[in-house]
């Protein structure tokens, strides 16, 4: 038996994106079926269309998403169909060297439901991220369901599906942000504004955003940063040491992606400070820095993929502190847009003019 449900896929690189017919399986072993409530448009999906994470188009595009289990399949025990769960794209394994050491962030085996969602001319559809979540029900292993409050608005606890976790956990499990910390955030879209709240929930004292935008400054001030710098007009280096006594940020989060800015990350730290890449460079880019600055200072270059975060552990109690007010997940959302809206929402992403834009259902 399958379902047939309405979706926006990526047929070819660089592509319009269309919406069109899906064919859903029921669940298989381990698999459960969503309803999906809410999906955020995530940048990773605008790299996905345009052929920057590899080429199995076409591809099933969304992963930032909340929604309730329809049905699961044979050996699911964590979740059964009412529970109102975050899609994750990190369902760990319990098994592998990582898990074992009790290090289950770093899985390295983990997995993606077994069965494929296709076209209704059969044609195999590669999920975003193993999820594909811009369509009204989606087939995920049920290792990626994350039960959470079902109090919470879908449309913003589904945004910890990526990039806001990425943002917190890079700060808190990462960059280890602490009380009386100063942190400085490169880059001010959805994840270094994640990066920011991250810092104010963890007590730093001094929260530096930097950005090229004046919006982005003025929206990472309302996650918490105590000082904006626009890098167009100034030595971002100089500026943060001093903001920082002249020794620079104890924490640095690079969420960028390129050379320059991290670069710039590695010496606006304190001697023996914490640079966190958690910014996505594509494969082209290289750095180069002085191995004796790279001794000299001291300190960790971290990176941090999907904020080293253990969802089980992250979700529920992200989602508590956003339902205590303690964390304006609200604020991330931009709009609300219906699914046929999401190639306008790409548009928006490159002009900078929304922090999220997410789809309902």
């Amino acid at each position: 038996m399958s379902q047939r449900v309405r979706g926006v896929i990526a047929r070819a690189k660089g592509a319009p994106v269309e919406v069109t017919t899906i064919v859903v399986p029921d669940p298989g072993p381990g698999e459960a079926v969503v309803k999906v409530q809410a999906c955020g448009v995530c940048h990773t999906d605008l790299h996905y269309r345009e052929g920057g994470i590899n080429d199995d188009f076409p591809f099933l595009l969304g992963h930032e998403a909340a929604g309730v289990v329809e049905s699961v399949g044979e050996g699911v025990t964590d979740v059964a169909p009412g529970d109102f769960v975050v899609l994750n794209w990190r369902a760990v394994c319990g098994n592998c060297r990582a898990c074992l050491r009790g290090k289950p962030w770093y899985c390295f085996a983990t997995h993606n439901a077994t069965q494929k969602m296709t076209l209704e001319d059969g044609t195999v559809l590669s999920p975003a991220l193993g999820i594909g979540a811009f369509v009204e029900k989606t087939l995920v292993a049920a290792g990626q369901c994350t039960k959470v409050d079902p109090a919470a608005r879908a449309a913003a606890v589904g945004l910890l599906g990526c990039g806001v976790m990425a943002g917190i956990g890079a700060a808190i499990n990462t960059g280890g942000v602490t009380r009386g910390d100063s942190v400085a955030v490169i880059g001010c879209g959805g994840v270094g504004d994640g990066a920011i709240a991250g810092s104010a929930l963890a007590g730093a004292t001094t929260i530096i955003a930097v950005d090229t935008d004046d919006q982005k400054l003025s929206w990472a001030r309302n996650f918490g940063a105590t000082h904006t710098l626009n890098a167009r007009n100034i030595d971002v280096v100089d500026a943060i040491r001093e903001l920082t006594g002249g020794n620079g940020a104890d924490v640095v989060i690079e969420a960028v992606g390129r050379p320059e800015t991290y670069k710039q990350g590695f010496y606006a730290r304190d001697l023996a400070g914490t640079l966190v890449l958690v910014g996505v460079p594509t494969p082209e880019m290289t750095i180069e820095l002085p191995l004796l600055d790279v001794f000299g200072r001291g300190g960790a270059l971290k990176s941090s993929w999907y904020g080293d975060c253990l969802p089980t552990r992250d979700f529920p109690m992200l989602t508590a502190l956003y339902r205590q007010g303690r964390l304006d997940l609200d604020a991330f959302v931009s709009e609300e847009i219906a699914l046929d809206q999401v190639e306008e929402a790409f548009a928006k992403m490159q002009t900078g003019g929304v922090l999220r834009s997410v789809v309902l259902f």
